[in-house]
This record gives C-alpha cells, structure tokens and sequence, in this order.
C-alpha cells in the first residue's frame, strides 16, 4: 500500500530502538524525510545506518537534542523548524509501589512522557494549522485506560497523553490536521526483559518463563498473551502519518493486545 508520504519530512523521537526505530523504519520505507533526535550520537547513527538500509528508504537526518529537556527541545526546533509528521514516541517507564513514588519520579515521568511531546506539538502544530496539512501521533500506552497498580506515576502519565490528544485535535477543525493516540500494550523493547525481572517472582528465571508469568499474574486481561512486537505498532502509527487517515482524528487508538475489555 502506497501511504503517499514520499518527501514528507517526519520527525520521530526516541527513534533508536524499540518502537520508535520499527516507527522510524516503516516511514522510511514509504520515502519520508526522517529527522531522528537524541542524546548519544552512536545510538542515532547506529539508528540511522540501519534505516537507510531499508529498501527504497532515505538516509535519515541526526539532531544532537533532547527533546526531553528544554533546551534540548529548543535545539531540535531550531535546527528543524517545521515538519509534516511529527510522532511523539518518546517515553520512559518502571515498576514502583504507588507508596515509593517520589516527587522526583513523578516529575521525571512527566518531563520525558508528557511535557516533552507538549513542547514539540506547540512548535510544530500552528505551522501545521497555517499550511492545513500534518500529522501528529502520540504513543501513549493502554495502562491510560487500564491503570497498573504499581505503575501508577507511568499510567496517569499517559491518560495526560490522551487528553492532549484529544485536546489538540479539537483545535483542528475543517483544517486537514490530524492529532491522534496509539495504545501499544506491553512490547518486547530495549529494557523489557529488565522490567520482566522486576516484577517476576523469580528474576534468574528464563526469560520465556518470566514473559508468561507476567501476563499470567500481571496482565491477565491480555487476549494476545505475549509482548507486542514493535513491528505491529509501527504499521497503525505509519497510517495515522498518511493522508489515507484524514478521518481519523482525535482518536485514542488500541494497539495492546486485548488489554482493554471495554469499548473506549
């Protein structure tokens, strides 16, 4: 399927690994321009190289910023001063009892999850209203809807991704603009198998045994019973970036498996 996204410049953050390089890899594929920011310029060339293997793909640009920071969102405006497809991947998560949560866990959970897609979207979007063409994506998460209890910080983190979704495309009215949530479940990810161990009852255990206690335990509402492949997000992310999607807006889309037994 053509996305028609060819030359579309595409912004994609925390695109090294994970979900955001499958994010990163699919848009390549489809011609996007892509703009790749980060903290350690050896993680974004390692990203880079790997894109610009694909097929047919191009070679990605590098912004030495993070987005995470002010500054480091500052930098990245600065040196890219409009997009078309801007997908704020960008996300960090733990375990942690709802009485061990810190001021500063709380505050960094923020920083990163929330206020650092915020501050690219508030850059980005006017440009994008005044051209009436663009696309931005959230990745939140289904513990939005689905809180964990020992992830409580991480959870309200992303409900606060789906109202400023929501929020935004209300502002886009009769535009051509989209601002849309995906709602990836768990996802075999740099760092999964850390978490894995975090929360097992034996964390020597093998690591397919610690994946089919987690959901056995953890999340048992799951239909897939397995981690997400990144791969299986970047495909509805990929669409929300093309025009093919130009009636979905506004919407907080589920990616997760069967977590969520209600219609949301």
């Amino acid at each position: 399927m053509d996305l028609k996204i060819d030359g579309k410049i595409a912004l994609v953050t925390g695109a090294t690994a994970g979900i955001g390089l499958a994010i990163a890899r699919r848009l390549a594929a489809e011609g996007a321009a892509l703009v790749l920011p980060g903290r350690a310029q050896a993680k974004l060339d390692a990203a880079a190289h790997a894109i610009a293997a694909e097929p047919g793909a191009r070679a990605p640009r590098t912004v030495l910023a993070d987005p995470a920071t002010a500054e480091g969102a500052a930098a990245l405006v600065a040196a890219v001063p409009a997009v078309d497809i801007l997908i704020n991947n960008l996300g960090i998560y733990e375990a942690k009892a709802f009485e061990a949560i810190t001021d500063s866990d709380w505050h960094r959970l923020f920083e990163v999850n929330v206020v650092s897609g915020a501050r690219l979207a508030q850059a980005y979007f006017p440009g994008m209203l005044e051209k009436k063409s663009g696309r931005i994506v959230f990745v939140s998460s289904e513990s939005g809807l689905v809180p964990p209890p020992d992830m409580l910080h991480y959870a309200v983190s992303k409900t606060a991704q789906l109202t400023l979704t929501r929020g935004l495309a209300q502002r886009t009215r009769g535009t051509g603009v989209t601002v849309n949530a995906v709602m990836p479940g768990p996802t075999r990810s740099e760092g999964i198998v850390d978490f894995l161990k975090s929360v097992a009852s034996d964390p020597d255990a093998p690591v397919p045994e610690l994946e089919a206690e987690f959901f056995r335990v953890h999340r048992p509402l799951s239909l897939l019973a397995r981690m997400i492949e990144p791969e299986e997000i970047a495909g509805l992310v990929a669409y929300l970036a093309s025009p093919l999607a130009a009636a979905t807006n506004g919407a907080s889309l589920r990616v997760e498996g069967g977590i969520v037994p209600t219609i949301a």
